[in-house]
């Protein structure tokens, strides 16, 4: 019987209303999506285990992921932010290729995560490329993501595209960065 070592963490999804970000953890999740648009109140916590390999070589690792969706109301943010951010170890940075001013907006919604977790990593995701008339581009996004050290993914929620990968891709980058911290993974 193999064993396995398991870790637990918490990541954000943050980004303003309407980007797709419980889409985004419907399809992650439970490998769904449904195109009526509903907007979060308050808070939704989803979980997930995912699997990967330890960095230090000692194979694979379960990673319990708690998924933490908040409402894109700026008010909000700001009311909730210590509560909500709070225990984060990453961060989905979610817009929407058909609205330019998603992108620009979340550095507003990095900077309220940092200011409660510190620096943590981050994944950029650049949500709807199945709709047509996108206003954002790869410069965009990797200008964006360069700014914090960060990867991005053109992603897709009713498709599917790159969501899993996505997820998985933030996963591995927490592990990466507590194994470089030597903090051993919760047993």
């Amino acid at each position: 019987m193999v064993e396995f070592k398991r870790m637990k963490m918490k990541v954000c999804l943050v980004g303003e209303a309407a980007v797709g970000k419980t889409s985004l953890i419907r399809r992650f999740v439970l490998d769904d999506f449904d195109d009526k648009y509903i907007q979060t109140l308050g808070t939704k916590v989803s979980k997930k285990e995912i699997l990967t390999q330890a960095t230090d070589g000692t194979g694979e690792l379960r990673i319990d992921m708690t998924i933490w969706d908040i409402m894109g109301q700026k008010g909000f943010r700001e009311l909730l932010k210590e509560a909500y951010f709070y225990g984060a170890k990453g961060i989905l940075a979610v817009c929407d290729v058909t609205r330019k001013r998603t992108l620009d907006d979340l550095d507003d919604w990095i900077e309220g995560v940092y200011s409660v977790t510190g620096r943590i990593p981050i994944e950029f995701l650049a949500n709807k490329v199945d709709l047509e008339k996108p206003e954002l581009g790869e410069e965009e996004l990797i200008q964006a993501a360069r700014a914090y050290d960060s990867s991005f993914h053109f992603t897709s929620a009713k498709s599917g595209v790159n969501v899993e990968l996505a997820f998985q891709s933030l996963g591995e980058r927490i592990v990466k960065e507590r194994y470089a911290r030597k903090v051993v993974p919760e047993e």
